[in-house]
């Protein structure tokens, strides 16, 4: 892997995130008195962008409660999937979280799931390094600790692959997050976050046909590749109720190694490395400031060992 990660960012995700990250919103955000009268701070409702994590930890007793529902759609097969987001502010600094998954596969020209399935499991420690000043142009910055429970089945899956929706493997990512808002010339907000991602994972054991294309009578483990991801995200407030949203995302991910056996017969594989780039476009409606709908779509080009893939998605956005 690459000692510094950064280095796979594209030149143009890059220079998003500068922006999302650097002083810059400061300059932007003077007052001049020519421009539009600023919108509000409390004028504007937010759910989040599709993809991007907010570096804004909850405040204490608060609990946020945000579930998607999407489909996968890439190659033979459409994955349903659901993800919620269980977020609890032990304190205003210190935001301690759950993310249950689960998914159903319908493939063409194989068969489908059995039913619906648990997926892996995230537990989420937060802990926000600066608050938002407007004034001094100082974003939200946080650090995130994420380790992965393989509760999702991924081997001995009895001739149905499609039953397979973890990876049974530990793993633990290191996340940086910022946030922050300006004002645009006309006097509305954008908000921009900029996400990084390390992600490090742990080895599986394998038995028979397995999530990494092993077949019955399969004895060996599989190690995932280690990970970086990239999100840079906007979000612009149409109206206090409207927002649009988009992320430009950046994925990269190491080669899985595989090794075992078929009774005397030793096999051994390499993934390759791959890398992926996509965008999410999305829209916002809030009801209030606590509750809010989000609908968008993520696109992900074909890429160097990336298929292409979209992926609708409907997500309800729940603080109390």
């Amino acid at each position: 892997m690459s000692k510094n990660p950064l280095r796979r960012l594209p030149a143009s995700l890059a220079l998003a995130g500068l922006l999302v990250a650097s002083g810059a919103p400061q300059a932007l955000a003077q007052t001049d008195p020519d421009q539009a009268p600023r919108q509000s701070l409390d004028d504007a409702w937010w759910t989040g962008p599709m993809l991007a994590n907010s570096a804004h930890t909850m405040s204490q007793g608060h609990v946020l409660i945000e579930s998607y529902l999407y489909d996968a759609i890439g190659g033979h097969t459409n994955s349903v999937n659901s993800l919620t987001y269980l977020l609890y502010g032990l304190t205003d600094r210190l935001t301690l979280g759950l993310v249950p998954t689960a998914g159903f596969n319908s493939v063409r020209g194989g068969p489908d799931s059995s039913g619906v399935h648990l997926g892996d499991t995230q537990v989420r420690v937060q802990y926000a390094l600066a608050s938002l000043d407007t004034a001094h142009g100082i974003p939200d910055i946080s650090v995130a600790l994420i380790e992965t429970l393989p509760t999702g089945k991924y081997d001995c899956l009895s001739g149905r692959p499609s039953n397979g929706f973890g990876g049974g493997a530990y793993g633990t990512a290191l996340a940086f997050y910022s946030q922050m808002v300006f004002w645009l010339p006309n006097g509305r907000l954008l908000r921009t976050r900029l996400d990084l991602s390390e992600g490090f994972s742990g080895s599986a054991d394998i038995r028979d046909i397995s999530v990494y294309g092993t077949a019955a009578g399969f004895r060996g483990h599989a190690r995932p590749g280690n990970s970086f991801s990239a999100d840079a995200s906007f979000e612009y407030s149409l109206t206090r109720e409207w927002v649009l949203a988009l992320d430009v995302i950046y994925n990269h991910a190491d080669a899985t190694m595989m090794s075992g056996s078929y009774g005397p017969r030793q096999v051994w594989s390499d993934s390759g490395t791959s890398d992926g780039v996509g965008i999410a476009p999305a829209i916002e409606y809030s009801w209030t400031p606590n509750l809010g709908v989000l609908l968008g779509t993520r696109i992900i080009a074909a890429g160097h060992n990336t298929p292409a893939s979209v992926t609708p998605a409907v997500a309800v956005n729940y603080v109390i």
